[in-house]
């Protein structure tokens, strides 16, 4: 099993940065993907942006040259990745849930991010 824990959500206003952290626990070993994905009120979840363990990298339409993903890294027990998000944008509010794909497919709680205009 893989466990998922997100922080650094918060209040931001537009034109605002905010970063993104995951970090997983449990069986990383399994882990070769890990990303961003968010879910707006009312709307269907989607993807933000999603690594591999090779370095592959890909985005929304919507928050490309925006937003950066990092890639996979081993701290420890843990993978990490970070999510910065600059140029924030009112309809960047969401719960940015984080994921990790492998032998397991985990999601993480969620944590708000909200835009103000």
């Amino acid at each position: 099993q893989v466990q998922l824990v997100e922080s650094g959500g918060g209040l931001v206003q537009a034109g605002g940065s905010l970063r993104l952290s995951c970090a997983a626990s449990g069986s990383i070993f399994s882990i070769n993907a890990m990303g961003w994905y968010r879910q707006a009120p009312g709307k269907q979840r989607e993807l933000v942006a999603r690594t591999t363990s090779g370095g592959y990298t890909n985005y929304a339409d919507s928050v490309k040259g925006r937003f950066t993903i990092s890639g996979i890294t081993r701290v420890n027990a843990k993978k990490i990745i970070y999510l910065q998000m600059n140029s924030l944008k009112p309809e960047d509010t969401a719960v940015y849930y984080c994921n990790a794909d492998g032998n397991y497919n985990a999601w993480g709680q969620g944590t708000q991010v909200t835009v103000s205009s």
